[in-house]
């Protein structure tokens, strides 16, 4: 069997979540137009017959991150058991200071990388020449449109050249799904905190978390959920809120929507706000 452990890196907000997503072929990670959606790496598995492959998503990498850990998690993850290293890059953006800092950390590495370029169901903007250099420094070069599908077998078929017969890595059975390092609560939670994301855009602060507190089966067949968003100050509060609450109930209708269409369940979900500074 040909197994391996592939880390994605790049700079915020450039497809890593969507198109681990897409790879597995179900949600693992969260994904929002708000750079820095994922604040862990989230260990997720693609597996065929004869192949087994474990994906690593971490968090983008900043120039100036909003917590000092958040760059660190990338590096720690390439320091591992790491077999690939994917270098996710949007040729929409222009090249800067966090793209730098991604290099200085990958050319460290002595692994097999391959550059993806992401986005290229997006002809305008392009600034596809900023990165051609790169293409020297990387086994290989895919262009790929995580969003759309676009090219992910001929990323699935440069990776298995790099991967190496053995064991399987994980036994799926043993897996909590949909992820290897999500159970339920923070698989819900992170749900939750996306559909947040999504309704409130640049308005909501980083500092907002999930506390999943209650996931109980009742009697009438329904599941129920007990969950807190939890942000640092009153004002924000009432931003997540909304007017009449509005806001709070289309972000727990979201979720409980797409909660209910990964479990196959019907879901009651009680979703509130706290503050805590």
């Amino acid at each position: 069997m040909r197994v391996g452990t592939v880390a994605l890196v790049g700079r915020p907000n450039v497809g890593k979540s969507t198109l681990v997503n897409n790879l597995v072929g179900q949600k693992v990670a969260i994904t929002s137009p708000k750079p820095q959606t994922t604040q862990f790496s989230i260990y997720a598995v693609y597996e065929s017959e004869d192949v087994q492959i474990v994906f690593v998503d971490t968090p983008g990498i900043f120039a100036k991150a909003p917590r000092k850990d958040i760059n660190l998690e990338a590096e720690r993850v390439l320091k591992e058991q790491i077999d690939i290293v994917l270098y996710i890059i949007d040729h929409t953006r222009k090249r800067g200071i966090e793209e730098n800092r991604v290099l200085g950390i990958l050319r460290k590495v002595q692994k097999p990388k391959i550059l993806v370029i992401n986005k290229i169901d997006k002809e305008k903007p392009s600034f596809r020449q900023d990165y051609r250099f790169l293409e020297d420094e990387f086994d290989s070069v895919v262009e790929v449109s995580a969003l759309k599908n676009k090219n992910l077998p001929i990323l699935l078929s440069e990776i298995l050249k790099y991967l190496h017969e053995g064991e399987k890595i994980v036994i799926r059975e043993d897996m909590p799904t949909p992820a290897i390092n999500l159970d339920s609560k923070l698989y819900i939670g992170e749900n939750i905190r996306e559909k947040a994301f999504l309704v409130l855009r640049d308005e909501l602060p980083y500092s907002i978390r999930v506390e999943v507190d209650d996931v109980a089966p009742r009697k009438n067949g329904m599941f129920y959920i007990k969950a807190r968003l939890i942000t640092t100050v009153d004002r924000y509060k009432k931003m997540i809120i909304g007017a009449g609450g509005a806001r709070i109930k289309q972000i727990g209708s979201m979720a409980r929507r797409e909660l209910e269409l990964a479990t196959g369940q019907k879901i009651y979900l009680d979703l509130k706000v706290e503050v805590e500074e």
